[in-house]
């Protein structure tokens, strides 16, 4: 009788474990970057004042006034939180 038990309490926490994990990584692959992360990521990429943040329909534009004068345009994609320079 314990080697039943022992054995449906096993059973049960084995097959817990990955569907936990699933839903967990379901949810990140839903998960948006927000206005505030975008802003944060560009000034990682690229040190200065930030002047505005456009959003588009799969990534932000954030416009940054550099120390040296000169204003730079990255898109942050909302998904991924990618930092590419605009062109």
């Amino acid at each position: 009788m314990r080697a039943v038990f022992v054995f449906v309490l096993v059973s049960i926490f084995s097959f817990s474990v990955p569907l936990s994990a699933n839903t967990v990584n379901n949810h990140d692959k839903n998960t948006q970057v927000s206005k505030k992360k975008a802003v944060f990521l560009a000034k990682k990429s690229t040190q200065g004042k930030t002047l505005k943040i456009t959003e588009h329909k799969q990534f932000y534009t954030v416009r940054i006034l550099k120390t040296d004068g000169h204003v730079v345009d990255l898109q942050i994609n909302k998904k991924t939180g990618k930092v590419k320079k605009d062109q």
